[in-house]
């Protein structure tokens, strides 16, 4: 993160920032990839928005290995197969994943980075033709097709929308069906399937953005620009949340993200779960961090780790 942050201070163009910066973390990972294969565990499937994030955060050399669900990723990295593994925990429409802090409360794994990515979806064809109007036909997910209806509507009308279970499978019906189709995807289906841009960023919302947390067990030093976050598990009482906010005015340190929910156990009421900035080894945080063990909470650290870069 210290690398990279200091590459886009220094660049002076014609490149942007983000660009120069993508450069260097695939030099950076081919580099490690030399010494070590480095493995990663994903929410697949193949072709997914979370697989565009892992190579986003660690560059394409790493190999990744997607799973059926939240768990499964949780388990393998738990267990030493993978090195780290990269879960969705929220987006921009519907909030946090609940499903991921019930698996942070069951396992002892920390939080080492993030990645916030935009989801792009465009419409692909086989080729480089650019006639929209030969579209007979479209594959995607029921996701996709949501997040795209507007613009279907708008220039597709009349086209046959056939749903698929996910990107990869649309990508295999676009192959064996190429006359008159086309699928709406990702810029990593794009990649992974060598697919033409048909219309560019057809999403009906530009803005919305997914962020994914690496996860693994290796502590991370501070870098500068760091988050933490935790589990605060409370009894259902007036003033609950004011009291756990309170310290966080005291030390006058700025939240970044605050979710509360019922737990399935019955052993406590409310599990807050709490991004802020700054790393456990500031003066403050540590102070911080001493001040909630203190009051009537169970706290569990789930990690600091530098702010998205990327």
């Amino acid at each position: 993160a210290q690398v990279l942050r200091k590459v886009m201070e220094r660049n002076e163009g014609p490149l942007a920032d983000t660009e120069v910066a993508r450069l260097f973390r695939e030099v950076m990972s081919v580099c490690l990839a030399l010494e070590q294969p480095m493995n990663v565990a994903f929410l697949g499937p193949e072709a997914s928005f979370t697989q565009q994030a892992v190579y986003k955060h660690f560059g394409h050399s790493v190999k990744a290995r997607a799973y059926e669900s939240l768990e499964q990723v949780f388990r393998d990295v738990d267990a030493g197969t993978a090195d780290y593994g990269v879960v969705p925990i929220e987006n921009a429409s519907d909030g946090v994943i609940d499903h991921a802090l019930d698996l942070f409360q069951r396992f002892s794994l920390k939080i080492c980075g993030e990645v916030e990515l935009r989801t792009h979806q465009h419409l692909l064809t086989t080729d480089e033709s650019d006639d929209l109007m030969a579209v007979k036909r479209i594959y995607a997910h029921s996701f996709a097709f949501n997040n795209a209806h507007v613009w279907l509507d708008q220039n597709l009308p009349q086209v046959e929308r056939l749903v698929v279970e996910s990107n990869a499978e649309a990508a295999r019906c676009l192959k064996l069906h190429t006359e008159g189709s086309a699928m709406i995807g990702s810029d990593i289906v794009c990649e992974l399937f060598g697919l033409q841009q048909l219309a560019k960023n057809i999403e009906d919302q530009p803005d919305l953005t997914t962020r994914y947390l690496v996860i693994g067990d290796q502590y991370v030093a501070p870098s500068g620009q760091d988050k933490t976050s935790i589990l605060a598990m409370a009894h259902n009482q007036p003033g609950a949340l004011v009291d756990l906010l309170e310290p966080f005015k005291c030390q006058q340190i700025s939240l970044t993200r605050v979710e509360s929910r019922t737990p399935k156990n019955g052993r406590w009421d409310s599990v807050f779960y709490i991004d802020f900035e700054g790393h456990s080894e500031d003066t403050e945080i540590s102070q911080l961090l001493a001040e909630l063990e203190q009051q009537s909470v169970e706290l569990k650290w789930l990690g600091s780790y530098p702010k998205a870069v990327l």
